[in-house]
């Protein structure tokens, strides 16, 4: 098997891991990406910028729900 699409870097950077939570959260990561994610990427890095990505989510909702709210009068 060709190592064609790895970087000179052992291990992912903070832009890579972001990328791919992104990506998975979305559900269109690819094979390529995934594939280099598990083979070079730290589980702990994936897991708190999952975390975070989750409570940033969470916020966003609720801040549109309580502006949602807001515009109704209610």
């Amino acid at each position: 098997m060709s190592e064609q699409n790895s970087s000179p870097e052992s291990t992912s950077n903070l832009r890579q891991v972001i990328t791919s939570v992104f990506w998975a959260i979305v559900g269109v990561q690819s094979d390529a990406n995934r594939e280099r994610d598990f083979k070079s990427g730290a589980a702990k890095d994936f897991f708190f910028v999952s975390v975070v990505a989750a409570i940033l989510f969470v916020v966003t909702i609720y801040g549109i729900v309580r502006l949602v709210l807001s515009f109704a009068g209610l």
